[in-house]
This record gives C-alpha cells, sequence and structure tokens, in this order.
C-alpha cells in the first residue's frame, strides 16, 4: 500500500503528454486522472514528459508515477526502464512487459507460444509494402510499435495496387490478414477480466474513430453468445498473464461472426490504456461498479518497483 505513517496524503506525480503521436491523448488521460486522484485525497502534481524528466522528478520527490503516458517512450519500457533506476514506484506494467506489449511481432510470437489465437502476419520494410503485395489482399498494414491505431492502412480485395505508406511510417511494418467482423476488447484489472466492450464504428476503428465525438459506440458488455464472452475474458487474462502484465491491461480482439469461436482473435494488449472517464477500461470499471476516482486510486495504492 502507498502512503505515508503520519497519515497524510501520498504525493503522486502524473506523467502526461510526452513526445508520441498519441501526446494529445496522454494529455487528457493525464488530466483525468490528475483530477480524480485529487478527489480520492492524494496531493497530484501533472508533469509534462520531456528531456528533463529526470530532473523534474527528483524537484518533485512523489511516493509514486502514476504512469499517463501513451505510445513510444512512455508505453515501451523507456521511462519504466528510468522510474526503476530512480527506484520511484509506479504504475501499470514494468519494463519487459511494457516493451514485449508495444512490439507488436515480439507479443504476437508469446500470445502464439501461450496457445492464444492471433491473426497470419510478417514484418516487412516499408519499401518492400510500396512496391508489391506482400501478401494477398485483403490486408492491414501498422506500424509495429504504436498504440491507438496510428497510421492503419487497410488494403481491401480489389485493390490492384500496394498501399503508398506514408513518410512518417517506420522503415519496418507488420502487414497481418484481415479480419473482417466486429470489434471487442475486454480489460484486466489486477488479472481479472472485467467486462467486454462491443465497439461499434462504420468502417475500420482507427485513430478518429477512437477519438473524435461520435466517432464509434460501446456496447457493455457486448450483446454476443455466452461463449464469445467467456472466451474474450479468458483470453485477454490469459494475454496479461503471459506478457506479465502488472495492474490494468486492455486486451483488442476482432470477431468473424461467420466463423464462430474459431473467429475470434487478438489484435494486441494495451498496457497503458486510455484513462479518461469514458476511455474503455474506466467505462468497463464503471459497468462492474468500480467509479472513476476508485479505479485511479487502485492503480496508484498497486504501484510498485520491479514490476
Amino acid at each position: 500500500m502507498v502512503g505515508t505513517s503520519s497519515g497524510t496524503a501520498s504525493k503522486v506525480v502524473v506523467l502526461m503528454g510526452g513526445p508520441s503521436a498519441e501526446r494529445e491523448v496522454s494529455l487528457s488521460s493525464g488530466r483525468e486522472c490528475a483530477s480524480a486522484l485529487k478527489e480520492a485525497g492524494y496531493q497530484v502534481v501533472t508533469v509534462d514528459a520531456g528531456p528533463d524528466l529526470c530532473a523534474r522528478l527528483t524537484e518533485h520527490k512523489p511516493d509514486v508515477v502514476f504512469n499517463a503516458l501513451h505510445g513510444r517512450w512512455g508505453e515501451d519500457g523507456c521511462v519504466q526502464g528510468l522510474l526503476e533506476w530512480m527506484r520511484i514506484p509506479y504504475t501499470h506494467s514494468g519494463v519487459l512487459s511494457s516493451a514485449l506489449a508495444m512490439d507488436k511481432g515480439k507479443s504476437k510470437e508469446v500470445f502464439r507460444a501461450n496457445g492464444l489465437p492471433v491473426a497470419t502476419s510478417i514484418l516487412a520494410s516499408k519499401a518492400e509494402v510500396r512496391a508489391r503485395h506482400v501478401m494477398p489482399p485483403p490486408y492491414v498494414v501498422k506500424p509495429h510499435n504504436e498504440g491507438s491505431s496510428v497510421g492503419v492502412y487497410i488494403v481491401h480485395e480489389a485493390a490492384n495496387s500496394p498501399p503508398q505508406l506514408s513518410e512518417d511510417m517506420p522503415d519496418v511494418v507488420m502487414v497481418e490478414t484481415y479480419v473482417p467482423g466486429r470489434e471487442f476488447t475486454v480489460a484486466v484489472l489486477d488479472g481479472r477480466a472485467l467486462n467486454v466492450t462491443d465497439i461499434i464504428v462504420d468502417g475500420w476503428y482507427d485513430y478518429h474513430a477512437k477519438y473524435s465525438v461520435g466517432g464509434s459506440r460501446h456496447e457493455v458488455p457486448a450483446n454476443i453468445p455466452d461463449e464469445i464472452t467467456k472466451a474474450c475474458k479468458e483470453y485477454a487474462a490469459r494475454a496479461h498473464r503471459a506478457l506479465g502484465c502488472r495492474g490494468l491491461s486492455r486486451t483488442d480482439f476482432r470477431w468473424n461472426e461467420a466463423r464462430g469461436l474459431d473467429g475470434l482473435i487478438i489484435l494486441e494488449t494495451n498496457t497503458q490504456p486510455g484513462m479518461t472517464p469514458t476511455s474503455l477500461a474506466p467505462e468497463q470499471a464503471a459497468s462492474v461498479g468500480i467509479s472513476f476516482p476508485e479505479l485511479c486510486r487502485w492503480i496508484v495504492e498497486d504501484a510498485s518497483c520491479n514490476r
């Protein structure tokens, strides 16, 4: 448990912002978490993570760091390593599990090794993908180490030419078989799957659909067969364990209804899910009776080093 013997509130630094492609989402998560933690009785300082992060943490001397960063540097083991070095207890997953989950190729290897269903995929250079179809359409191209559906291209079955990837795509990308159907997600808190959300959207659940007003709607719990609900929860909990996640994670799925249970596959696991009250993981927590301030408090109380 985090706290002090005098009974005064713990000092929490909420890390937010940062330099990744998901900066704006992180700023939103950080503001909401800071507000909830103040409501829960903590002393809270927000820090926009930059090159002076070590100095800022030394200045503020937090009892705990609440990691509300998303994307590279904040979600891939980098900031976790800094916090381990400084011996500051922090939230969410540790160095190794964060790095594994962010690297889509490595995490798929872990999922396959643990008998979890994933789509067929390869890693290819950006130049190769621009030059030719590296697998038969339909397929999806995405960065292998970003989140929030940043830089996702869908190549449809009738496509005559390969996708012309933008210059800001990484040199190596993931290409995976397109799985038609519905999009689900399951939050896992302390190893327990909370619920199944059906994400209803016109088209692909891309960055715009995730973060624009009206871009998508969520049905919690999902109106799906009990067999699929059970499988989603089981797979999400197993993915959490297989990657060595701690605290809160969220695993995303695609489901091809025509194939039944065989049509359910894991897309990825997020070790730093969005943290606004209407984000997917807090929404699931609310559906099982955990308020947003209570969720933020639990995450802080779970903080430690050696994660």
